[in-house]
């Protein structure tokens, strides 16, 4: 099981927004930027879906995704790439809708994407960029 480090929970908090890549079933790449996220647990990261369309598409084909997560101040960043469930029922979902939408009434909350970490990378520039650490 991978569990992230203190430090790359600490990283990962201080991103509002993350970009999440996504490939259909041929291979053809998505990039989308996601912004109601939760991390639960070591190994899980909830990303609520209220616009994806090729996102959504893409997962349906293929459920691999990467996330990418950086620290301005120490320029310390990480990629992250999991496996991926597509829930619209249940408590998990419904506990994750009900916090999207306190936000207002412009986030549907359509369906949960729970990611399960797989892999973590360092992208910090330097001699250790691209090495896995998880």
């Amino acid at each position: 099981m991978v569990a992230l480090s203190k430090d790359m929970k600490e990283i990962l908090a201080k991103n509002k927004v993350m970009p999440m890549a996504t490939a259909s079933k041929s291979g053809v790449p998505n990039v989308a930027p996601m912004a109601s996220i939760k991390l639960v647990g070591d190994d899980t990261v909830w990303i609520m879906d209220n616009y994806m369309v090729k996102t959504l598409a893409n997962l349906k084909e293929n459920p691999v995704v990467a996330l990418y997560f950086y620290d301005p101040d120490s320029k310390r960043c990480f990629q992250l790439k999991g496996s991926t469930e597509i829930k619209t029922s249940g408590p998990d979902y419904e506990e994750f809708r009900d916090q999207v939408r306190t936000k207002g009434h412009k986030y549907p909350a359509k369906s949960l994407i729970v990611i399960k970490i797989t892999d973590v990378f360092e992208c910090t520039p330097g001699i250790e960029a691209g090495k896995k650490v998880l």
